[in-house]
């Protein structure tokens, strides 16, 4: 408990203790009893009493503190003095009981901003320097010794060590690193020291970014959320205006004295405050989100949590989200050259290229290459490399781009990602390249279709049959190959019709090269995105580990999350209907009234605390 959570406890404590000496003492005392039951009134209810005026006089009527604040002092003036002290200690304990709730599932968003950095040892003229992240340049060294956090993105210039990614990734397993590897803020350097290179200023790394995400995560509403809202704006108004039919018409109509009803209507008051909806709704939502963002899910808003749980098609790309993404060169067949001719020429004219299979041919050249040689370099998108190397025009690519240039070439019967080198017209043979499947993948497929998934399916620009022989290896149910990032969309949208009215389609990417695709999906998923910003930027919901499993995960949290919300909202209104009829009907007293407000609410609130707790275990 906090200390204003505490400050209420002791109010609680002293108003009871007060409340069971004025029931003695308002008939031994010569004492008004209005008096004696006023002191644990104003002990424990004077902060409603205040909101409710409060509020009133900035035009915000109907809430739970005026609802009340009417029902305890209608309870006094008809001299039920201990029922109102009773039914605003009840109610404070219901608040109190919300407070703490909330604090709990506030505790891992709470942990997650443990991440935050608070200093940085920063080099400047020889002197080390402790100064705020915020003041740290791009480009300046700073020194991270074993024990701290990273505070900025870098490149480590000095030193080896471990970092312990698990605040990011929700992984105990750490990471080493060696001089030239990349740091991402908000890993602990465990043992050695560090000399880091910033490559980012502190408001643009990969901490501040997931800190805005998380922290602004609660302003998307869920629907759930969202009805509650429009409920509680119309159903407040419309039961302090049947409360007021009830003390008022019955009478008239000849159905019994004025005070019978009019107490009736207070304790219809009591019964309709929808304190269990409006607090344990959002309270489930909240809990789910902090529950996924301690395994390192993270959500930016309680309608893509909700929408996750809806998810009837997951489409996949393959590099990097079902497979490694670490290419390596499994044969090399020449045609019109040697074998080390043919992988020099295609290595010379991947120099200055990142991709993946690019960096697999020069790892596999193993040799210095000498960049003089290679000109005029140009990337065709989803095709390949023109490059002039030694002066001679050097085609490296797929099958479509020998097509382009008029190269007769032929397909490999080996299975795998296939690049074909072509010189001055002359087709010099090809390499084959392969990527190996995740280990989790099969089991993370296996656990969609377990949970209600409806379709998988898979889009990458590969060749066909390697993207048949990893769609099979999966078991997943389509399989579109050979694909450029603008069919990648074409194919979304295909997909899109398919699904049902009420069914979501998540699209899964490694968010550098899927932001179209992701943003076209109900719902982007971005996979292994620690240091990634086109991830945190495009996608809806950010994995920061590289575990395909975690998607399954993330949809089985958020299906038990709308599990729970719904349960709450049934249930409140379950019970609040049938209180609400007694009400009507005089069969319900002031402290069955009470329960069905704070009892309710006690109930539901304990219910979405779950929320925070799931595991998402399938």
């Amino acid at each position: 408990m906090n200390k204003k959570q505490k400050h209420t406890l002791w109010r609680i404590l002293i108003a009871a203790a007060l409340l069971v000496a004025a029931v003695p003492a308002s008939s031994r005392l010569p004492i008004p009893a209005i008096l004696l039951y006023l002191i644990p009134y104003f002990t424990i209810g004077w902060d409603i009493l205040w909101k409710a005026i409060r509020n009133i006089a900035h035009g915000q009527v109907f809430d739970e503190n005026f609802l009340m604040a009417i029902a305890t002092v209608g309870a006094v003036a008809i001299g039920e003095y201990p029922e109102a002290v009773f039914v605003m200690l009840f109610y404070q304990v219901g608040e109190l009981f919300q407070a703490v709730a909330v604090g709990r599932s506030r505790q891992s968003i709470a942990a997650l901003m443990d991440i935050r950095p608070e200093e940085a040892n920063v080099e400047r003229d020889g002197v080390v320097e402790t100064v705020d992240p915020d003041e740290v340049a791009v480009g300046e060294t700073i020194v991270i010794k074993p024990g701290e956090r990273v505070p900025i993105d870098g490149v480590i210039l000095e030193g080896s060590s471990t970092l312990n990614t698990a605040a990011l990734t929700g992984e105990s397993l750490p990471r080493d690193v060696a001089p030239g590897d990349d740091v991402i803020s908000g890993c602990v350097n465990l043992s050695g020291l560090l000399r880091v290179r910033t490559t980012k200023a502190f408001e643009d790394s990969t901490v501040a970014k997931i800190l805005d995400l998380v922290e602004n995560s609660t302003a998307k509403k869920a629907r759930a959320e969202q009805f509650i809202t429009r409920f509680a704006r119309y159903y407040t108004p419309a039961v302090v205006i049947g409360a007021v039919l009830l003390a008022i018409l019955p009478p008239l109509l000849g159905g019994g004295a004025w005070s019978k009803w009019f107490e009736q209507a207070l304790i219809f008051l009591v019964i309709s405050c929808p304190c269990a909806l409006v607090i344990s709704v959002p309270l489930t939502f909240f809990g789910g989100i902090g529950g996924c963002s301690k395994a390192g899910i993270l959500v930016k808003g309680s309608n893509y949590l909700e929408a996750l749980a809806r998810a009837e098609i997951v489409v996949f790309d393959k590099t990097g989200t079902l497979t490694l993404g670490v290419f390596n060169v499994t044969a090399i067949h020449p045609q019109a050259c040697s074998e080390a001719r043919l992988l020099e020429l295609a290595a010379l004219a991947e120099s200055w290229s990142n991709h993946p299979i690019a960096r697999s041919l020069r790892d596999a050249w193993n040799k210095e290459l000498d960049s003089s040689r290679v000109d005029n370099v140009a990337e065709i998108t989803g095709r390949g490399v023109k490059a002039d190397v030694d002066g001679q025009t050097v085609y490296v690519g797929s099958g479509k781009l020998m097509e382009d240039c008029g190269v007769s070439w032929h397909p490999c019967h080996q299975v795998g990602t296939t690049v074909h080198v072509a010189s001055q017209g002359e087709y010099l043979g090809h390499i084959v390249i392969s990527d190996a499947v995740k280990s989790d993948a099969k089991p993370a497929i296996a656990g969609l279709k377990r949970s209600g998934v409806r379709k998988t399916v898979m889009l990458t620009g590969d060749a066909q049959d390697v993207g048949e022989a990893v769609g099979a290896e999966l078991g997943l149910d389509e399989v579109h190959a050979q694909l450029l990032p603008a069919d990648k969309v074409e194919r979304v949208e295909s997909l899109l019709a398919e699904k049902t009215p009420k069914g979501v389609l998540v699209f899964v990417g490694d968010g550098i090269n899927d932001a179209p695709v992701l943003s076209r999906a109900d719902v982007g998923v971005a996979m292994g995105a620690l240091g990634s910003d086109a991830a945190i930027e495009a996608a809806d919901v950010v994995l920061m580990d590289d575990k395909p499993s975690k998607l399954s995960q993330a949809i089985a949290m958020a299906r038990r999350t709308l599990r729970i919300a719904n349960q709450n909202i049934v249930f409140a209104l379950a019970v609040k209907a049938v209180f609400l009829l007694m009400g009507i009907f005089g069969v319900a007293n002031m402290w069955e009234a009470t329960f069905a407000d704070v009892g309710v609410s006690v109930i539901a609130i304990l219910n979405a605390t779950r929320a925070l707790k799931l595991t998402g275990d399938i």
